[in-house]
């Protein structure tokens, strides 16, 4: 009988359909109702004496039906996850009830003091989560929905890949199609989720107690702590699931050696990028080649490319193992590597090339954005963190004095006047201004916060100079009138040299290089 037929039937107030037609048009819940009156009529109002002398044939009849309704029941179960919505919906709201109304009969039947029918208690809720539990089972070992690209992947991240996009649009067909054929106290939302959670955790624990190489441990380590919990995270889920009853997908046995190897692979990558950036700078370094220029300024691309990767792989540690102090343990070599560019930089002095300086003031800017990059303290265990910021320190003292040095060396002849009887000659210290005005703009050449510390480190050493001569001064100040005068004359001088270094640290640098 077609299913026109049947809602004809169920309609019409003078036909009552029987029990094969309600099973036709998957009434369920109706063929069920049927059922039990049977039960009623055969069980439930005669003695039990007369329950054993019923006529057998009906008994039979009613058993046979009973097990072609929970057939059919189970078939709409099984198919909950691969229907649409019009095929699904209204059977297996069907059955749900016809579950509940025989849960409530077995229950019944537990209060009688007569013997049930054979069939009885049929415990078909029971059956039903079996059911499900097979079902969930059936689609994570078989999953519908390979991934795209399966051919540049591992079998082992082809089967996750496979088996988290089965589990994404299974739950997500819970909650949006299945839900509404279950009464709220049934909370099928959370079973499923448990189901698939737990089949899930089972099938990953297998693959995490193989070995595995570099790729699949990382790749499983990313469904475990990013990929899971974004699909359980998705708003249309998260409303209707309690994620954190759900617990971890793999036990910390087996999650830290998997952690453990990701690190330790992360370490080596970032060590083996960030030294070819440092050989790549030496190349150049080696074949004469000046730094290049931006804006006048020299730079060098070693501190950008370090810092980038840096940010780069702690930022992706940090969503995979979703513990900063562990993630550290990519970067507790990178003391190693600011040594190793601390040697090049003092080689780099040492050998005084024509295009050292160059190679200075552009390793200065590097200092620079090493040191503001090290302040960031999640990224670095805090003894490495030190340790990298004391070579930087080192590395810009030596630089400083290797570029500084020189201008002393011009600028002596005019300290020698310091302090004599020339001193107090106006054009005397006019010199020294001139002359030091001339080797502020050859300084210029690295950024401008670098510039300014290395001109406000030679204004500091120009002023002990200055002092210092004075205070060794072989002129004699006889009277008043020649006090004054080197009164006038140190105050003028200071207030001219604060100008004059006030001026340069306010222009643009690069601009003159």
């Amino acid at each position: 009988m077609n299913c026109l037929k049947i809602i004809c039937l169920y309609f019409c107030p003078s036909v009552n359909p029987n029990f094969e037609e309600y099973l036709e048009g998957q009434y369920l819940f109706e063929a069920n109702q049927l059922l039990i009156d049977r039960e009623k009529h055969l069980f439930g109002e005669i003695t039990e004496a007369d329950a054993i002398t019923a006529h057998e044939e009906a008994v039979k009849k009613l058993a046979a039906d009973y097990e072609a309704l929970e057939k059919l029941i189970e078939q709409t179960v099984q198919q909950s996850l691969s229907l649409s919505s019009e095929e699904t919906v209204p059977a297996l709201t069907s059955a749900v009830k016809a579950i509940k109304l025989e849960e409530e009969q077995d229950q019944l039947w537990k209060q009688r003091c007569q013997t049930p029918p054979a069939w009885r208690p049929k415990k078909w809720k029971e059956h039903h989560d079996k059911v499900l539990h097979e079902l969930v089972y059936s689609r994570l070992e078989n999953p519908s929905s390979p991934t795209g690209d399966q051919e540049n992947q591992s079998p082992i991240r082809a089967d996750v890949q496979s088996m988290g996009k089965q589990l994404k649009e299974d739950m997500q067909w819970v909650v949006e199609e299945v839900k509404n054929c279950y009464p709220p106290e049934m909370d099928i939302c959370n079973f499923y989720a448990r189901q698939y959670h737990q089949t899930f955790k089972a099938k990953l624990k297998q693959i995490a107690d193989s070995v595995l190489d570099d790729e699949d441990c990382s790749f499983l380590l990313r469904w475990v702590k990013e990929f899971y919990p974004g699909i359980l995270e998705k708003p249309e889920l998260a409303s209707n699931i309690n994620t954190e009853e759900l617990g971890n997908l793999l036990p910390d046995e087996l999650l830290k050696p998997l952690e453990e190897q990701y690190l330790s692979k992360q370490q080596s990558d970032l060590m083996i990028f960030i030294d070819r950036v440092l050989d790549e700078a030496k190349k150049e370094w080696d074949q004469g080649k000046e730094p290049t220029r931006d804006d006048g300024c020299y730079v060098s691309p070693v501190a950008y490319d370090v810092i980038q990767f840096i940010n780069g792989i702690m930022t992706s540690a940090h969503i995979t193992v979703r513990d900063p102090h562990k993630a550290q343990k990519i970067t507790s070599n990178l003391t190693d590597f600011m040594q190793r560019y601390q040697n090049f930089h003092e080689d780099i002095i040492k050998q005084n090339k024509p295009h050292s300086k160059a190679f200075i003031k552009a390793n200065l800017s590097c200092v620079e954005q090493f040191r503001d990059f090290l302040v960031d303290r999640d990224l670095f265990p805090e003894d490495v963190r030190k340790n990298c910021l004391q070579v930087l320190t080192e590395m810009k003292q030596s630089a400083h004095t290797y570029l500084l040095t020189p201008v002393h060396k011009i600028l002596k002849p005019h300290y020698k006047k310091l302090g004599t009887s020339d001193w107090l000659k106006k054009n005397t210290f006019e010199k020294l201004l001139n002359s030091t005005e001339e080797e502020l703009q050859q300084l210029q050449g690295s950024s401008q916060s670098s510039y300014q510390e290395l001109i406000g480190q030679l204004y500091q050493e120009m002023t002990v100079e200055y002092v210092q001569r004075l205070l060794k001064g072989k002129i004699k100040l006889k009277d008043s009138i020649q006090q004054q005068k080197a009164y006038e004359t140190v105050k003028e001088n200071a207030e001219k040299l604060h100008e004059l270094f006030a001026k340069m640290q306010r222009g643009r640098n690069c601009s003159y290089a």
